[in-house]
């Protein structure tokens, strides 16, 4: 047989396995619930109860005092969209607040804050709840600032130049944390999805006893692999596409980077998801298993280790070591820069390297399980 007539017979095969799995994915409801339903679900879900921002910290103000200054410390806070003040008369009205937890947090201006202002010496304390450690140190930083501005305008107003801070945020000028967590969100949706859709594709034809009768044709490892990738491929671009909508005009982050290259390593990282399904499917030979396994080796590492909340950089040398071998640690880098800071290659390159080596990885892995199992 000539090499044109193997090519024709082997396309002809390739085209009937994902004619066969295309109906098999049309016929089962969940196919289609786990690729375009899941997805809009959880975007939503994660996108609009996740965020790390800090706003309308209830916190009361303690003053001794009836001045001008302290009235004007008292309005910084109450103009501010980051707190919600209460004012009370004593320190012991605001701890009993504090324990009760109707506050977070005291600002405690003494009897002599109006002259000591005036004079350039004045104290305020600032008492934080410190139950959330991150939390109490965003809000000490939003405080300080809001004391810092006060401090300012007072020394303007007695003549003197104070030091002015002009700061800026590179990539994310709205100092939003959604500009951050989303294309995470991405990341660890398509993780869930990618996996999910394959990791019962083998075991269930294992289980009815399907795959023993493509054994005896002609049908080929490779061929099978293929067969079963295509149509949770197309797919998985569909929920794909329905998260990048979201992320642009739901939560509205930015999207500096090209359409091309965002599609161009998302198609990678997908192709990493579905291998990995398979591979997990076609090792098992058990749904049940499988399903099991896939939520263990996926779902909890791209949450905890991938960057997509942690800045892995805090965390422990093998801790960090360890998330090197987690393909969403490199598509969460990817993300976060084509969406945040644009077309970075020194970025870009690398991590899609990654990407694509994890790809052949576990497909070539997976079809060596299931040449295995022909012999």
């Amino acid at each position: 047989m000539s090499a044109s007539n193997t090519l024709s017979a082997r396309l002809t095969r390739i085209m009937a396995l994902v004619r066969k799995e295309g109906f098999q994915v049309v016929r089962d409801p969940s196919s289609f619930a786990i690729g375009i339903v899941l997805p809009v679900i959880l975007i939503l879900l994660y996108g609009y109860g996740l965020s790390l921002d800090v706003r309308h910290v209830p916190v009361a103000i303690v003053s001794e005092e009836v001045s001008p200054d302290a009235s004007e410390l008292a309005a910084g806070f109450v103009l501010s969209p980051y707190f919600d003040v209460r004012a009370v008369t004593s320190s012991a009205a605001a701890e009993e607040l504090m324990l009760e937890r109707k506050v977070d947090g005291v600002i405690y201006l003494q009897e002599n804050y109006g002259r000591e202002s005036r004079s350039g010496g004045a104290k305020v304390q600032l008492i934080v709840h410190g139950t959330d450690a991150n939390r109490a140190r965003i809000m000490q930083s939003y405080a300080q600032a809001a004391l810092s501005q006060t401090g300012a305008r007072s020394a303007a107003g007695q003549g003197s130049d104070p030091v002015v801070v002009q700061s800026r945020l590179w990539f994310n000028d709205a100092n939003d944390s959604h500009y951050f967590l989303v294309p995470g969100l991405v990341v660890l949706i398509m993780t869930l999805i990618g996996a999910t859709l394959t990791a019962m594709v083998m075991s269930r034809e294992w289980e009815r006893g399907t795959l023993e009768a493509l054994f005896v044709t002609p049908v080929q490892a490779s061929e099978i692999l293929i067969g079963k990738l295509v149509p949770y491929f197309l797919l998985g671009l569909v929920g794909l596409a329905l998260c990048v909508l979201a992320s642009r005009f739901l939560f509205q982050v930015p999207l500096r980077g090209s359409l091309f290259v965002l599609s161009l390593t998302s198609m990678l990282y997908l192709l990493v998801a579905l291998g990995m399904g398979l591979l997990i499917s076609s090792t098992l030979k058990s749904q049940f298993l499988a399903s099991q396994v896939t939520q263990l080796v996926t779902l909890l590492p791209a949450t905890m280790l991938s960057g997509f909340i942690y800045d892995l950089r805090s965390v422990p040398l093998g801790i960090q070591i360890i998330s090197m071998a987690l393909p969403a640690r490199y598509f969460v880098t990817l993300l976060q820069t084509i969406f945040l800071a644009g077309d970075v290659w020194s970025v870009i390159l690398p991590n899609a390297l990654m990407l694509g080596v994890f790809a052949v990885v576990f497909l070539t892995l997976t079809r060596r399980v299931i040449r295995k199992s022909l012999d």
